[in-house]
């Protein structure tokens, strides 16, 4: 059985689409499994090893260049490379026009199927006129948790249950592959930026969690300029913090799959700890807890809910809890 996975971002949600591998796997275990995905998100899903052939999508970039004939070459290679197989399955788990339209792209076996959402969550970006390009249309609850949505569209589409932990594929943290720019004694990860300014946690809460943390080492990881100016107001106040340089995405995942604790907002660096099984704090302030909330594993706490952040007394038991765990 050879099948498609149509997931192209963003980091979070490719993310949280990583256990249909496994399941699939586990039902269907010589099935073969491709995957098309954002370009910024390939080194992410290489992680997994079940996953045997990764396409590359560049829509982001492309936008910028549609008149450029470099522009126009890549993407006929990725339709090309998109039509070289033919599938028994495709699973568009997005539900937008544009990863309709890849999958109404991909060619399938006579008899083969194209599946994907009838419905969107609540607060998701899903466009109904993606149904168009499916054979079967998967309907599940509007509060179906982010991970269980993909999980849930292939066990209905296949007649199995979904009854099992989540399996990320990932792979457990070596200490023989630590780099040298990170700390060698357990250090505390604070993934505080996000990019809407109400998800975010008050700078007096961050600062208190780095003093109760002390002498640990505090990492200070950002983004953007003002990520950055954040990080380094945060540090000023805490103890043994260290204002991290510019990462790329896979050092970002290295510095979370590293971590002796990791403490973030609703942000997808937070949600990729907690599928390293790394203990994990996650806040949440302005975004509904049951739709991202880590809910796999004991090392995980969720703590606030939408409009109610945690406060720094109880975030501070939780990360000392968790570090017991150590």
């Amino acid at each position: 059985m050879k099948i498609l996975l149509v997931r192209v971002s963003s980091l979070g949600d490719v993310l949280h689409n990583l256990p249909m591998v496994a399941d699939l796997l586990s039902h269907h275990p010589h099935a073969t499994i491709d995957w098309v995905v954002e370009e910024g998100y390939v080194s992410l899903v290489r992680l997994n090893p079940h996953v045997r052939k990764i396409i590359p999508f560049a829509l982001r970039r492309w936008r910028k260049g549609l008149g450029k004939p470099g522009t126009r070459a890549e993407m006929k290679a990725f339709w090309r490379s998109l039509r070289e197989e033919e599938y028994d399955l495709v699973f568009d788990t997005q539900g937008l026009l544009k990863t309709g339209a890849i999958m109404g792209a991909a060619r399938v076996k006579p008899g083969g199927r194209k599946i994907g959402l009838a419905n969107g969550s609540e607060g998701s970006g899903y466009e109904g006129i993606s149904r168009f390009f499916h054979t079967e249309s998967i309907p599940l609850d509007p509060r179906t948790h982010a991970v269980a949505r993909g999980r849930l569209v292939a066990g209905n589409a296949l007649g199995y249950a979904v009854d099992t932990p989540p399996d990320f594929g990932l792979p457990a943290p070596q200490a023989s592959n630590r780099p040298d720019w990170l700390p060698q004694e357990g250090y505390a990860v604070f993934f505080h930026g996000t990019a809407r300014d109400a998800k975010k946690w008050a700078p007096p809460n961050w600062i208190a969690l780095g003093n109760a943390l002390a002498p640990m080492p505090v990492l200070l990881p950002w983004g953007s300029d003002k990520e950055r100016q954040e990080a380094e107001a945060l540090a000023a106040g805490i103890p043994n913090a260290r204002v991290l340089p510019k990462l790329s995405m896979m050092d970002a995942v290295t510095l979370a799959q590293q971590a002796a604790l990791a403490v973030g907002v609703d942000t997808g660096l937070t949600h990729i700890a907690a599928a390293f099984y790394r203990p994990t704090v996650e806040i949440y302030a302005d975004s509904p807890k049951w739709k991202t909330e880590g809910n796999w594993s004991p090392r995980i706490v969720n703590l606030g809910e939408m409009g109610a952040p945690p406060s720094s007394t109880d975030v501070i038991a939780a990360a000392r809890a968790l570090l017991q765990t150590v």
